[in-house]
């Protein structure tokens, strides 16, 4: 079940709601879990019980670890313990057929690959589970005593599946008191709203142009055309990812839950480093604060850092997929971090930031062309026609065909990737009293009917990937 389907907008959310609600407080997380737990079973039956082994391992590794509180050595020890069995578990469920056509590949074996399915989320509550374990042992949070409270935090439905990711510190004292009120719910049924439109509206509709040019023959595709379709891709995964994270952290607001942001209109930054503080802002915390600080960041020698930087994007690269092309984009975003930081950093800085912008991205765009193709071949035949040295024309009639038919979806995907709408906010503040009510009540009225056009689109059983059920 997915958050832009109609079973999950007509039936399970206000099902969800409605029962949420009604019961007492000390019940609404018992309600939030069963929910929770269902929507997973629901296209993982079985894998439900992965998650709540995950769930158990780490509750009781944080339970021993509050009662050996002046044991450094013991709690240590349920640490590594917790750290282990995730990273395992992650590994052989996502990465074995990678390890296993990898050696067959390097040795000319052929060992016979498990075929696992891969648990949907897996990659975002491990990661979840991993950060409660270490937060605790550097006393950074209390041991949480209630194990259905922390399978709640574990499972809760809104982040499960495509984050953002929670930790357990961001949600531990609204998991136990939390203001329900009718001015969070209709905040969050906007932002998820807002959500559900970019997904449906406009990831949909561009990932559909990119599915198109996608699969023309090499050579058959001009170089504009080649370009406009890596431009699509780009559009289609900002809009679908950022989409979930604002219909998730929608969804938190409506229960009570205060989700931090996990998009700054990263399409927007200047350089590289600049895209990385505003894309999946949950993720990069997450390698900073686990793996790179504690590595030294780059209060080290240089020799180090770059062996940090090294490993960090190795690993942000490998958690994406279990592929070559994306340990490939890992490395591609560190080895120009790296620049960024040792080589032409400060003249960048120096340069109009309309360049600066195009400098960042253009690397983007490249970027999430070796991220979308975990076929080698195809990888190398689509950079063939970016640059023309696929025999291809630089511009063709299907480039301008494709922009004739798409030209507005395109032009408005990329103005609302840009901060258009925190700037119409603010100049609607500004607006007199009457200017206000106006401007509320024309929002209204568009919200109404981008939900009747979304609701027919999905009725008509147009297409909708979920682009992170991969992940």
């Amino acid at each position: 079940m997915v958050f832009s389907s109609i079973p999950f907008l007509f039936f399970f959310l206000p099902l969800c709601l409605i029962m949420y609600y009604a019961v007492p407080y000390r019940v609404k997380n018992y309600v939030l879990l069963a929910f929770s737990l269902v929507f997973y079973a629901w296209g993982e039956p079985v894998y439900i019980v992965l998650m709540l082994f995950a769930s158990a391992v780490d509750y009781t590794n944080g339970r021993m670890m509050e009662r050996f509180g002046t044991n450094e050595r013991r709690r240590k020890g349920f640490l590594c313990l917790s750290v282990v069995i995730n990273l395992s578990m992650l590994g052989f469920f996502k990465y074995a057929d990678f390890v296993v056509e990898t050696f067959n590949a390097l040795t000319g074996a052929s060992l016979q690959p498990l075929g696992l399915g891969l648990p949907v989320g897996i990659s975002f509550f491990t990661f979840q589970t991993m950060s409660y374990s270490i937060d605790l042992y550097r006393r950074e949070v209390e041991v949480e005593k209630n194990y259905f409270t922390y399978l709640t935090y574990v499972s809760m439905f809104p982040q499960l599946i495509a984050g953002p990711i929670v930790r357990f510190s961001t949600v531990d004292s609204e998991l136990h008191h939390r203001k329900i009120q009718w001015k969070g719910f209709v905040q969050g049924t906007l932002r998820f709203m807002q959500g559900l439109f970019k997904k449906v509206l406009i990831a949909n509709n561009v990932g559909a142009l990119w599915e198109t040019i996608r699969v023309m023959e090499p050579g058959s595709a001009s170089v504009a055309t080649a370009w406009l379709g890596a431009l699509c891709f780009t559009l289609q995964l900002y809009f679908d990812f950022s989409a979930y994270s604002d219909m998730a952290i929608g969804m938190g607001r409506m229960l009570g839950f205060h989700f931090l942001e996990n998009f700054n209109y990263p399409l927007y930054a200047v350089s590289v480093t600049d895209f990385w503080r505003r894309w999946h802002i949950s993720l990069s915390t997450w390698f900073r604060d686990y793996v790179y600080i504690p590595l030294g960041g780059n209060r080290v020698s240089v020799a180090k850092h770059l062996r940090n930087m090294f490993v960090v994007w190795f690993l942000t690269g490998l958690w994406h997929g279990a592929a070559w092309n994306f340990v490939l984009w890992g490395l591609y975003y560190g080895v120009l971090l790296t620049l960024e930081k040792y080589v032409w950093g400060k003249m960048l800085s120096r340069l109009p930031s309309l360049i600066r912008h195009l400098y960042a991205v253009w690397i983007v765009v490249f970027g999430f062309v070796i991220f979308v193709f975990d076929d080698m071949g195809q990888l190398g035949c689509y950079l063939a026609s970016l640059f023309g040295a696929a025999g291809n024309r630089p511009f063709g009639q299907e480039f301008l065909w494709y922009v004739g038919n798409y030209g507005v979806l395109l032009v408005s995907a990329v103005l609302l990737a840009f901060p258009v709408y925190p700037f119409l906010k603010e100049k609607r503040r500004q607006l007199p009293h009457t200017g206000r009510i106006v401007c509320t009540a024309v929002s209204m009225v568009g919200y109404v009917l981008a939900f009747v056009l979304t609701t027919a689109y999905l009725v008509n059983d147009t297409y909708n990937p979920f682009l992170y059920f991969r992940f």
